[in-house]
């Protein structure tokens, strides 16, 4: 029997193979797909009619989640929003206190008093910190932002010691409402708070702290205040962080670091997270940071760090809307939340053991096909390194020589010599997949210029770049010798396993997904040799076998990894090089999917193989022309355009600041036209260099260094006043007061005020020699460009910052001056001071004046009366000031670009003040 399937399996071709193993090649990755996105059904009614018992409820979480993003709208620290929304949350967190405490009387007088205690605080505090990010120093200063604080506890001082922190942020960004970011986040902790107190058999033994910090997007500042100066942070002892970059799919668990909160987060009911993301996102190579950071760094407690990561390409931008969340995103991240909290607030809990600290895991864990694993590091190196042993040990036993009449191809050391050939055969593979991927992406990009045309389908690059990778991988196979399909076989179980056993011993958890397709190849190997006596051509079903696991596992890493990554292209700045980037993660991604590749293209010798690289040439040059005449965006997948107008007040200048965060063709044709259309008369626009000193973009510095932005001038505006100038009613002014020159010690005392009226996101740059500030402790010791940026509550028009500089050489302050005499002391004292902030009432569309649809929640529950959000929308018109000429251009320009793009551009529109003055 098993020389006639041999006979069989040999007769053959390989379009007859591939067609039997079709059904195991397209439904394992269809079936891993469908798991891969599942998600609950979501659940409508507050109680279970079953156990009248209170249930997690997606229809009232998108309800809080409707009411911030829609009705108050964009809650921009700083804006009249950001100030309702933590209105709205104040008085629902002083709701929540009443009904716990109603809840505790009721339990009285049934007999059995509940131990149950909800404590409010609304903290409001001013403070700074230095803010590291790509590359770059930055410092924030905020002044009076506030946090909604609620801890559940059982109302004991014994209950209150130990707790674990579970945070969301209320404020959104500026182009962006925030339904997902974070106002979803928000909801379920709502959520979460009415399930524990309604239940009437949970009595907390340690205690929940629920954060609803109000300034994450102006770089973490209310987790900072939470951090430094609230009265309970010293009971943290833990903390989950929820975040949202997506709109769909489940909640991704993407930092964990401890080996308790790794074991609180297996008891979840629907794990989603791996130790590869873990270290993807440790490592730095996503330039993303959350108010996880705050925590780790001011708290030092551990923690973990979930998102909503899917179709991210609505992250920041104005589609981030309720309407836009995939149903049951909100219940599978309230239902892990809740399972968590549960745990962690329990007798089981690992929290008092934090008391003493924490140390980094080294925990493998991932999730797969919806059950979750783990092991210690120490159990992967014992079991990686058996497993590396035992598969010696099987291709020692197990190899047939090739050439017996050949005494250097004898069994002794003959196997090593041509299992290391085969060895370097897929390492050749390898590096031939990803030079084919490249070269197209290089066709694609400086021959064709039709880059990023995969953008709108995160999956799709894999059809452009998935058969330049095959051919790339075959066509090397024709310059090494041809080894026997056994040995590639053999050849590649101990690349996989070494591979293993090299990357847990020098410390890094994602060795298992080697292990995971290494495994189902040894098995393979080792069956067929036993039917088969080692001898003839491989079985199908061991191909069968020994692909399965990489497929179901490969399926899942390229899902994550694209999700990632093709919407990330969009924001990454135009000088990245995205198309290389997706062309080479195709080829990582598909090599490890499609390992056996490397052995099949050795089953039939070169003619066949041959034949196999013209065919995918052939297919890689249709997919190229199929792909060159698709465009990359689409209403529901956009280029972000970012517009600032801005007003120079010292200068009286108004220009038009253009960039966009992608490399995609079509930036210069949109800015000819917008200048064509909005520009001064006889104007053009000119690239701007960006750099440290350029102020045009401040407020988004150091991202602005994402973007090669435009500048173009706007036409003077008739009987236009500006408010903002020194005599106007609203002016800008950058100060010193306390002002000291020690000539002796050659330094300059002072403080630096910024009065700012109705201009919020303030941010000043100068250059100097800071000797000590108010800051941080640790100021350059140099000559230096320094970054402030400011972030705080509506109304509040004033900051300070004391410092103390060195007073430059003559030398350094001459090149600035244009003057060949000698600068005086004081003339070398000078501050030249770069500011710049964002009107207030100037962002379009968060400042449009729409009304909001109020009639109708969506199909959601309502969490508040028709007339409580009519009270919300009047104080919104009542603050809101009328249009400047910065509107006046964003609600024309806003018309125009749908006009002219058919709604394939999300413009951040921005107004913007600053200039320079020197103090």
């Amino acid at each position: 029997m098993s020389s006639k399937g041999a006979t069989t399996t040999a007769r053959w071709g390989p379009f007859k193979s591939l067609l039997v193993l079709a059904p195991l090649l397209i439904g394992a990755p269809t079936f891993t797909v469908y798991q891969h996105y599942a998600l609950p059904n979501p659940i409508t009614e507050l109680i279970n009619p079953q156990t009248n018992l209170p249930q997690l409820s997606e229809a009232q979480i998108l309800s809080y989640s409707k009411l911030l993003s829609e009705d108050i709208g964009y809650r921009t620290v700083g804006t009249i929003e950001h100030a309702l929304a933590d209105e709205w949350l104040t008085k629902k967190a002083h709701e929540i206190k009443n009904e716990c405490e109603e809840i505790v009387n009721r339990s009285k007088e049934n007999g059995k008093e509940r131990k149950l205690e909800c404590e409010v605080w609304r903290q409001q505090g001013s403070g700074s910190h230095r803010f590291d990010m790509m590359g770059k120093r930055l410092y924030k200063t905020y002044v009076d932002l506030t946090n909604i604080i609620i801890r559940v506890s059982n109302g004991t001082p014994e209950g209150k010691e130990h707790a674990v922190l579970v945070n969301a942020h209320l404020d959104s960004t500026l182009p962006s409402p925030g339904a997902a970011d974070d106002a979803l986040s928000v909801a379920v902790m709502l959520e979460c708070i009415r399930v524990l107190t309604n239940t009437p058999t949970w009595e907390p033994v340690h205690s929940i702290i629920f954060l609803f910090n109000h300034a994450e997007e102006s770089l973490q500042d209310a987790s900072q205040l939470f951090s430094t100066q609230h009265p309970i942070r010293d009971s943290v002892r833990a903390f989950i962080n929820l975040e949202a970059a997506g709109t769909v799919g489940p909640e991704l668990l993407f930092q964990a670091t401890s080996e308790q909160m790794i074991e609180a987060y297996s008891r979840v009911p629907r794990p989603f997270g791996t130790v590869v993301a873990n270290e993807v996102f440790s490592s730095g190579v996503l330039l993303s940071d959350t108010d996880f950071r705050q925590f780790e760094l001011y708290l030092n407690v551990t923690g973990l760090d979930m998102a909503v990561v899917g179709n991210s390409y609505m992250y920041h931008t104005r589609k981030d809307l309720v309407e836009n969340i995939q149903p049951g995103v909100a219940q599978h991240m309230a239902d892990n939340v809740h399972a968590l909290l549960l745990y962690l607030s329990s007798s089981e809990s690992p929290l008092p053991a934090l008391d003493f600290g924490y140390t980094r895991p080294s925990t493998v864990f991932f999730s797969h096909l919806g059950y979750f694993f783990k092991y210690s590091y120490s159990t992967a190196r014992i079991l990686y390194s058996i497993f590396l042993v035992a598969s010696l040990v099987l291709v020692a036993f197990t190899w047939q020589n090739p050439a017996p009449a050949l005494k250097s191809s004898g069994r002794r050391g003959g196997w090593i010599k041509e299992n290391l050939k085969a060895t370097g055969a897929a390492g050749v593979t390898f590096i031939g997949a990803l030079i084919g991927v490249n070269l197209v992406a290089a066709v694609m990009q400086y021959a064709l210029g039709r880059n990023m045309s995969w953008y709108a389908v995160e999956l799709s690059a894999l059809a452009l770049y998935g058969p330049a990778a095959l051919a790339g991988a075959f066509s090397t196979q024709l310059l090494v010798a041809r080894l026997p399909e056994r040995t590639m076989f053999s050849g590649l179980l101990l690349s996989l396993a070494f591979s293993t056993v090299f990357l847990q011993f020098i410390g890094i958890g994602s060795a298992a997904i080697f292990f995971l397709s290494a495994a189902p190849i040894f098995v393979s190997i080792l069956l067929d040799s036993l039917s088969t006596g080692g001898k003839g051509p491989m079985s199908l079903w061991a191909y069968a076998l020994g692909q399965i696991s990489p497929l179901l596992t490969g399926t899942q890493v390229i899902c994550t990894v694209f999700d990632v990554f093709v919407p990330l292209t969009g924001r990454t700045g135009r000088e990245a090089p995205a198309e290389h980037i997706i062309a080479s993660l195709v080829s990582i991604t598909g090599s490890y999917t499609l390992p056996l590749v490397l052995p099949f293209s050795h089953r039939y010798g070169p003619s066949v193989l041959k034949r196999f690289v013209v065919i995918l040439s052939a297919i890689t040059l249709v997919m190229v022309a199929v792909f060159a005449a698709r465009e990359p965006f689409d209403e529901l997948h956009q280029k972000r355009l970012f517009v600032l107008s801005s007003e120079n007040v010292t200068t009286g200048e108004r220009h038009l600041h253009i960039g966009a965060a992608d490399g995609a063709p079509g930036l210069e044709a949109l800015v000819e036209g917008i200048t064509a259309e909005f520009g001064a008369v006889g104007s053009s626009a000119v690239q701007e260099k960006m750099d440290d000193w350029n102020g045009d973009w401040d407020i988004l510095y150091p991202f602005s260094a994402f973007m090669s932005p435009y500048k173009v001038e706007l036409p003077p505006v008739k009987d236009y006043a500006s408010p903002y100038v020194v005599g106007g009613s609203m002016p800008f002014v950058i100060e010193a007061i306390n002002d000291v020159i020690d000539e002796g010690k050659q330094t300059r005392s002072l403080t630096l005020r910024v009065r700012h009226p109705g201009v919020i996101w303030t941010v000043i740059a100068f250059d100097a020699h800071v000797l000590w500030w108010t800051l941080d402790d640790s100021p350059p010791d140099e000559y230096a460009r320094h970054h402030i940026k400011e972030g705080s509550f509506y109304g509040v028009d004033t900051w300070t910052i004391d410092l103390v500089i060195r007073i430059p050489s003559p030398g350094i302050v001459a090149s600035t001056l244009d003057s060949d005499k000698v600068p005086s002391t004081k003339e070398r004292a000078q501050l030249k001071v770069n500011f710049m902030g964002v009107q207030e009432t100037a962002m379009w569309p968060g400042k449009s004046h729409r009304t909001p649809d109020t009639s109708s929640s969506g199909g959601h529950s309502q969490t508040s009366s028709d007339l409580y959000v009519a009270e919300l929308q009047k104080k919104r018109e009542d603050a809101a000031l009328p249009y400047g000429p910065a509107m006046q251009l964003f609600e024309k320009l806003d018309g125009w670009l749908e006009e002219r793009t058919g709604g394939k551009v999300d413009g951040m529109l921005v107004g913007s003040v600053g200039g320079i003055v020197v103090i």
